[in-house]
């Protein structure tokens, strides 16, 4: 009686066995019928990474990878068959949609001419300037901040403000006796970036100071700013040329890019009924 009763537990213990899933060789981890290998997870680790922290990156890798197989089951299992095909209709097309998508992008590429040259960037300018609008302020102007005890203050400021390219030298000599300054005021900047790169203009005192052909001497603490408003654009006019030159071509070169891929989509289409890969059926 008591070697039937053995056999008998030998025999479930045995039956357990046979129905647990066997682990694969080089798997970690296992979820119903799906298997984590470790060539999975071949890559996870940076180089120099320290044991504790490895190990804690590998073990957040493999709870999330766990979790979402268990959701997915359990998605798989709860959802009704109407929610199923509602998302793998929605699957197939996004499959779709990445597809012609990196394909399309991969022809342009190879194809659309990104030479824009000036003579094109400014006749669209002209064509188009008024859907170019200023969005706030833009201001050209040049600055020193120079501390107000340099022994050469009255010929920097004297130069500063009697500016000619002919003092380039003494420019390159001085600057690093500067605390900051911009001398190139043929570029346009927002006025965000003059409150930035000149804490002693402010919206309060912006009117005085950001004008046309305004000299400016202004000391704070143990600085003084020299600057020169050399012009000025409000907002909701016209922007300059020079300032959204970028945006121009960044325009012409998306819309040469609309217009290969039409004339892509036209072409591909016509040589597929062309082949009688393409018919429609009345």
């Amino acid at each position: 009686m008591i070697r039937s009763s053995f056999f008998l537990l030998l025999c479930l213990f045995a039956s357990c066995n046979y129905f647990k899933p066997e682990q694969k060789p080089e798997s970690i981890a296992r979820v119903g019928k799906s298997y984590l290998y470790k060539s999975d997870i071949a890559t996870l680790v940076p180089a120099g990474t320290s044991k504790a922290d490895s190990i804690l990156l590998v073990r957040d890798f493999i709870n999330r990878w766990a979790s979402q197989k268990l959701l997915i089951e359990a998605a798989e299992r709860n959802l009704s068959d109407k929610k199923k095909s509602e998302y793998n209709a929605l699957i197939k097309q996004y499959k779709i949609d990445l597809y012609t998508k990196a394909y399309i992008e991969e022809v342009v590429k190879n194809t659309v001419d990104t030479l824009v040259n000036e003579d094109e960037l400014k006749a669209y300018y002209k064509e188009n300037k008024e859907n170019f609008k200023t969005n706030g302020t833009l201001v050209r102007l040049r600055f020193i901040n120079v501390a107000k005890d340099n022994p050469r203050f009255a010929t920097i400021r004297n130069k500063f403000f009697n500016y000619s390219k002919k003092d380039k030298k003494f420019w390159d000599t001085y600057a690093l006796q500067f605390k900051s300054f911009a001398m190139n005021d043929s570029v346009w900047v927002d006025l965000s970036q003059v409150y930035y790169k000149l804490p002693v203009i402010n919206p309060d005192n912006r009117d005085e100071i950001i004008r046309p052909g305004k000299k400016a001497e202004i000391q704070s603490n143990d600085d003084v700013y020299l600057i020169k408003i050399t012009n000025v654009i409000d907002k909701n006019q016209v922007s300059p040329f020079e300032y959204i030159k970028p945006i121009l071509k960044e325009v012409i070169l998306n819309k040469r890019k609309l217009e290969l891929i039409k004339q892509f989509e036209k072409e591909i289409t016509d040589d597929a009924i062309k082949n009688n890969d393409y018919e429609i059926y009345k």
